[in-house]
């Protein structure tokens, strides 16, 4: 075993393990949080304090075994069932509009008893699995119609039908994703640019099209306009991290999540946390995903593996772009687009989705290792398929072109038994 190898090694289980400390106490933050945004509201209301607490413990805990599954779970054979996955979600996508029950005027979620589905939240690692194969296996997109086919065509598909349930944030945290993939795998910043700009027409096509959505909209360039309705929840999320101060009110004793502030257990919880544990404890959630996103990313660097390197940074991205996103929307610094915090936040499916996320990227941390894979022979020559092999050591001298996206990160670094 070389000296390189043994390094990568350690370097990999240095970043599993804050992966997992980290995931670990934002789990275990969200459940205390849940319970202090929930409890109240429900005891003045003569219901049970405990069920928030109860199905989100639950949750985890079947996240947290999930998590354990797919950390043993050889990350390399994702690329064999991608296909299989992205049709499976996309199923569902389209199986939900048609016969899911609406809730508030949503069509998002499967109602089992009383456990609910959300087919978008597992479409995010589908579309995610499979571009990243088909990426990972392609010279890196250069025009337009590169990037359109397929992958292009597959992600409006599915940010479509996202859109017809519908629900704008889980459709602007995929494009966020595909943009992390695409970063990695040498997109040129020109065609990323381009893109982006697309995206950007088609979100205020979509945000006008829907008069709510342009009023939360509007709203957010000025909520204090209309603080008794359009602009109310950002207000008020605006005006509870405001009086939680320097070190908040005390785990339980805000009044914002009882008299005040809507979804204050899902997509504003980090109000809560700011009234609650004030500046302390809002920096200390914040510090947690920048240590998080530290950590993916040093694992998407230093993996060897083409397809495992796009799967650690579309993950990644998944994760911390979503925290962002809603850090900066209770904060009053972009429209509220409903995304959850990851792992604090009150929700079923999302969770369980993010710590499976959580349980690849641990597994890429320790397995990055260069497999085979068969590939196709795009000369002309041969049609047919050949199997990938591996360079000589005279070749590793060679230059290397600009498409040439298998190129390591770092060129010292060498596959494992090399």
């Amino acid at each position: 075993m070389t000296k390189e190898t043994v390094k990568s090694r350690a370097d990999g289980q240095l970043e599993q393990r804050l992966l997992v400390l980290v995931t670990l106490g934002l789990v275990a933050f969200g459940l205390v949080m849940v319970f202090s945004a929930t409890s109240a509201s429900a005891a003045l209301g003569a219901g049970d304090p405990m069920t928030f607490l109860v199905k989100q413990g639950a949750y985890a805990l079947v996240g947290l075994l999930v998590l354990a599954l797919a950390s043993k779970f050889d990350y390399h054979r994702l690329r064999a069932v991608a296909p299989v996955l992205l049709v499976g979600a996309l199923v569902l996508c389209i199986a939900v509009i048609a016969i899911a029950p609406p809730i508030n005027g949503a069509r998002r979620w499967f109602l089992l008893g009383p456990i609910s589905v959300q087919p978008s939240e597992f479409a995010k690692i589908a579309v995610c699995v499979w571009a990243c194969a088909l990426l990972a296996r392609r010279p890196t997109p250069r025009t337009v119609g590169e990037l359109m086919k397929p992958l292009g065509f597959v992600v409006l598909l599915f940010s479509g039908l996202i859109l017809l349930q519908p629900d704008l944030g889980t459709t602007i945290s995929l494009s966020v994703m595909v943009a992390g993939i695409l970063l990695v795998s040498e997109v040129p910043l020109r065609l990323l640019a381009l893109v982006g700009s697309v995206a950007l027409a088609f979100g205020a096509v979509a945000i006008y099209a829907a008069p709510y959505r342009r009023e939360r909209f509007l709203s957010f360039l000025d909520p204090w306009q209309d603080p008794q309705g359009a602009g109310f929840q950002t207000v008020q999320a605006i005006i509870g991290m405001g009086s939680g101060g320097i070190t908040g009110e005390g785990l339980g004793h805000g009044v914002s999540k009882v008299f005040y502030l809507p979804e204050a257990h899902t997509d504003m919880i980090f109000a809560i946390v700011g009234e609650e544990l004030g500046l302390i404890g809002s920096t200390a959630v914040i510090v947690a995903f920048g240590v998080f996103a530290w950590a993916g990313f040093r694992v998407a660097l230093h993996c060897r593996d083409p397809f495992g390197k796009r799967l650690a940074a579309g993950l990644t991205t998944l994760i911390c772009g979503q925290a962002a996103i809603n850090l900066c929307a209770v904060l009053g610094i972009a429209p509220l687009t409903g995304i959850p915090l990851p792992f604090v936040s009150y929700g079923g499916s999302s969770l369980i989705v993010l710590l499976t996320a959580v349980g690849v990227l641990l597994n890429i941390a320790v397995n990055d290792r260069v497999v085979d894979a068969r590939s196709r022979d795009r000369s002309g020559r041969n049609r047919g398929s050949h199997q990938a092999r591996p360079r000589s050591r005279g070749s590793a001298t060679r230059t290397r072109s600009d498409r040439d996206v298998r190129r390591e990160s770092r060129p010292r670094r060498v596959a494992a038994g090399s």
